[in-house]
């Protein structure tokens, strides 16, 4: 795959591949689409949760029985 980037975004590549650690701006291209696929992830499965039925009340006995968990797994 070729890629063709005006000037200004090259120069930019170019920046991020010298101080960002990458041997090459297609390492530095492969991260940023990794991260973009992450993003989209994360983007799918809070739109999943927010579609779902809320599973329990988060209400203050909630989050005592969730401080209470993990004071007592804590204790062992």
């Amino acid at each position: 795959m070729n890629i063709s980037l005006p000037q200004s975004l090259k120069s930019f590549v170019d920046q991020q591949v010298r101080s960002g650690g990458y041997s090459s701006s297609s390492e530095y291209v492969r991260e940023l689409i990794r991260k973009d696929q992450d993003l989209q992830r994360l983007h799918d499965l809070l739109l999943e949760g927010a579609a779902s039925p809320p599973a329990v009340t988060a209400d203050s006995g909630y989050f005592g029985r969730l401080r209470n968990r993990v004071r007592d797994a804590g204790k062992g």
